[in-house]
């Protein structure tokens, strides 16, 4: 999946493109809920073509950039940006989930990361090491505050430059990727580095579409994380941080109270935080 292109929006954005077409989609949607659905959208899209009485002009200029974001590879980072934290609050409010909120999965999730014990530190170059360390503990128990033994924690993001391995050139595969072990009380305690915000690929269609009504491209810096334990609902959640940047503006619009960390610097001078999850049952 690595590109050897410079980690560009063209680059970055096929990256994500093949690594999503290598895992064939499918759901089984019933005829009858796909017209539904279809008949929706397409009414939706009639009615704003009439309520702001489109021409054919920014008609043909639609038909190019929806062109250009497909030969750019960017559906998944567009789709991820603008519409998934839709997707992902109708599936939480509709299943009436009472644990920990998840949050936008993104477009750089990459599946069997390396295995690490339930105190460990994140996979990292050396250069990595030069950034401000973070440890980040917690518990992962039922909704009724029990550890559980035998949950996973895979936690990713991106460099101090804002990259990600396996979507940008000369990083380690799995840089700054992991899938943590639980202790048989639920406890976990990794050691990484602080992420910076950092722009998502904006030299392409995606970063067009935001120029054209004056938005901008940054997220706020954040970790990834799916948890996930025998017999309850896996979380995937973005976790940021207080008074950071961005994290009231948040191009894809997925920073929620409940998932903003408050780091302390502990008595060795390196910020810490403590998190835990609580999981559903699994339905």
């Amino acid at each position: 999946m690595t590109t050897t292109e410079n980690p560009t929006a063209h680059g970055s954005g096929n990256a994500a493109t093949d690594k999503f077409k290598s895992e064939r989609a499918t759901s089984d949607t019933s005829v009858e809920r796909a017209a539904a659905i279809y008949k929706d959208v397409l009414e939706a899209l009639a009615g704003i073509v009439h309520k702001h009485e489109v021409t054919y002009d920014e008609y043909r200029v639609l038909k190019q950039w929806m062109i250009d974001v497909g030969e750019y590879g960017e559906w998944p980072l567009w789709l991820d940006v603008f519409l998934e934290h839709e997707i992902e609050e109708v599936h939480y409010n509709r299943k009436h989930f009472t644990g920990t909120k998840g949050s936008i999965e993104g477009p750089y999730y990459v599946p069997n990361a390396p295995k690490l014990p339930s105190k460990c530190t994140m996979p990292m170059r050396e250069k990595d090491k030069v950034a401000p360390p973070l440890i980040f503990k917690g518990k992962v128990t039922d909704l009724e505050g029990n550890g559980i033994s035998g949950a996973t924690v895979e936690l990713w993001h991106a460099d101090e430059d804002g990259f990600y391995s396996q979507f940008a050139p000369g990083i380690p595969e799995w840089n700054l990727r992991g899938t943590i072990e639980v202790d048989d009380d639920g406890n976990y305690e990794i050691t990484t580095l602080k992420p910076a915000p950092y722009q998502i690929p904006n030299d392409g269609p995606t970063g067009w579409f935001i120029k054209s009504y004056g938005g901008h491209p940054w997220r706020p810096a954040h970790l990834h994380l799916l948890v996930s334990a025998p017999g309850k609902r896996a979380v995937t959640t973005q976790l940021y941080f207080k008074g950071g940047e961005w994290v009231d503006d948040d191009v894809a619009t997925a920073t929620k109270p409940e998932l903003i960390l408050d780091p302390e610097t502990n008595a060795d001078g390196i910020a810490e935080v403590t998190y835990n999850f609580a999981l559903d049952p699994e339905a």
